[in-house]
């Protein structure tokens, strides 16, 4: 089965991250492991540094129910990727998300994915409709 690889344009959102020496395995190259904590660190830190998520307070969370990743070309330490988010599917409690990560400068996506939040409230962990603000700005990195 061959898979396409997505390019930079197919993001509208990018976070860089520094591979550290730690995330090789034995292989040489960056564990599998690795690139999941970076589609949760992409997602988050767009939800967090634009006001959207406040880990300490805030009442409605986003809870992961589904992540996959294909494996494209290997990344390893020194390498700088940049994490790259789009909205695919925004529906009343859930949103799906597309994630590219990209090494060093490469236009193409040496591994891809998605990462599926459903919204509910932090204490009955009930699901729960995305909050109006959150909704907005998810908005603005959906895929056209």
């Amino acid at each position: 089965m061959s898979i396409e690889a997505k390019q930079r344009s197919d993001f509208q959102y990018f976070h860089a991250i520094q591979t550290r020496w730690m995330d090789n395995d034995a292989y040489g190259h960056v564990n599998n492991v690795i690139y999941y904590s970076w589609f949760d660190t992409v997602v988050n830190q767009f939800l967090i540094v634009n006001g959207a998520l406040n880990i300490a307070v805030s009442q409605t969370i986003g809870l992961v129910i589904e992540t996959q990743c294909n494996y494209l070309a290997s990344v390893s330490f020194p390498d700088v990727i940049t994490a790259g988010v789009c909205v695919s599917k925004l529906g009343n409690s859930s949103v799906r998300y597309e994630v590219g990560i990209f090494r060093n400068n490469d236009n193409f996506a040496s591994a891809q994915g998605h990462f599926v939040h459903v919204y509910v409230d932090r204490e009955t962990r009930k699901p729960t409709p995305i909050p109006a603000q959150t909704r907005h700005l998810l908005q603005t990195i959906q895929s056209k």
